[in-house]
């Protein structure tokens, strides 16, 4: 690499942006950081920044643009709040890479304002793609942006990709864990609570990201990444739990050859291969030790237990606005769960009876995901 790369992370409070953080803070002389954002933790943020000698930082919750602004300001910081700022600063010249780690549908705004600005964009934001995929990689090609998967399973399959030399994948394997009720029979998932959600058995992921593993929704989300990332229809595009988390995703070609991306459940690995690319660099993970892992195991997804991945699947399916729809209604069901209103299976529940009845677009535009995000909704919370 030439020179330190400038980067800018949306969401740089959460699990990915500590995690993006701490892969810069091993490699000073290769990354420089000029923004960071957060949604409402302006504590952790005013530390970040100080530390990384941030230009600028946006927060979203306009109710702590004050405080914030009296910490850092003295110190020759800048202070922004709101989308706007956000869109702004990502395009900004200063800026190198976007790392997109904001979580939920408000990641697509400056997503597409830093493609739209011919950025490289570390994209962790799954919701911006389920929601808006056709017009996010249109801006993607229309202005010569770039999107990096950071994702371990699509960069798993980026990488198995590169190791192809350009012969075309006939299916993509996407591996799953199976989160913490995989061997949990589905009378006892019922009854399941949050807290028991959130001790998912191989990742460390934000509170929101891993209720969606829970369900196995995150993984219908990742089928449709996969499809835009990749341009690979929904029906080459298999599900596969490994509750082991080793292989990170596999690539099928056209004479039966399968190629696999393994490593430990870390995602500094992805992250680092992200901003690095397509160089390699050291990371701090711990590495891969076969034989004192000694097996692998897989084993079909079990739609019964986890009905949010055939929800993906069919809303993948009909297309248009639909998995936006998905995203928004989920959104809400997901929040309800972790605050104890509704059970685990009302999840699927309130997720597939917001898309009835939806006001189906079969090519939307910008505005009309907005406005289906808003719809679908405010149908959840009308469920609840």
């Amino acid at each position: 690499m030439e020179g330190r790369r400038r980067i800018a992370i949306l969401g740089s409070t959460g699990s990915i942006g500590t995690q993006t953080l701490d892969v810069i803070r091993q490699h000073p002389d290769l990354f420089e950081v000029v923004m960071l954002s957060a949604g409402s933790n302006s504590d952790l943020l005013a530390r970040q920044a100080v530390e990384f000698d941030a230009g600028s930082v946006v927060i979203c919750d306009g109710n702590k643009y004050r405080g914030l602004a009296d910490t850092l300001q003295p110190k020759g910081i800048k202070v922004f709040t709101g989308t706007d700022s956000l869109c702004s600063l990502a395009a900004a010249d200063n800026v190198d890479i976007v790392v997109g780690a904001m979580v939920g549908f408000a990641g697509l705004r400056p997503t597409l304002a830093a493609l739209e600005a011919g950025k490289i964009v570390a994209l962790a934001n799954k919701e911006t793609l389920v929601a808006a995929g056709s017009l996010v990689t249109s801006a993607m090609r229309a202005n010569n942006g770039v999107i990096l998967p950071v994702d371990s399973e699509h960069s798993a399959i980026f990488q198995c990709l590169l190791a192809a030399q350009g012969n075309e994948a006939v299916k993509i394997h996407l591996t799953a864990s199976g989160g913490p009720f995989r061997t949990w029979p589905r009378e006892k998932m019922a009854e399941a609570t949050a807290a028991q959600a959130l001790k998912h058995p191989n990742w460390n992921m934000g509170a929101k990201v891993t209720i969606d593993s829970a369900t196995m929704m995150n993984k219908g989300f990742e089928v449709m990444e996969a499809r835009w990332l990749f341009d690979i229809q929904p029906e080459n595009i298999n599900v596969l739990v490994h509750p082991e988390s080793i292989i990170h995703s596999m690539v099928e070609f056209t004479d039966g050859a399968v190629i696999a991306q393994l490593g430990c459940p870390d995602m500094r690995q992805p992250i680092g291969f992200a901003l690095a690319f397509p160089s390699r660099i050291t990371v701090g993970n711990k590495k891969l030790d076969l034989a004192e892992l000694g097996k692998l195991s897989f084993e079909k997804p079990d739609l019964d237990k986890f009905p949010c991945l055939a929800l993906a699947y069919e809303a993948l399916r009909r297309g248009g606005n639909v998995p936006c729809a998905l995203n928004a209604a989920n959104e809400v069901a997901v929040e309800a769960y972790l605050h104890g209103r509704i059970s685990y299976f009302d999840i699927p529940r309130i997720v597939e009876a917001s898309l009835d009845g939806l006001d189906f677009a079969a090519s939307p535009t910008l505005e009309c995901i907005f406005s289906t995000n808003e719809e679908a909704a405010a149908r959840a919370r009308e469920i609840l």
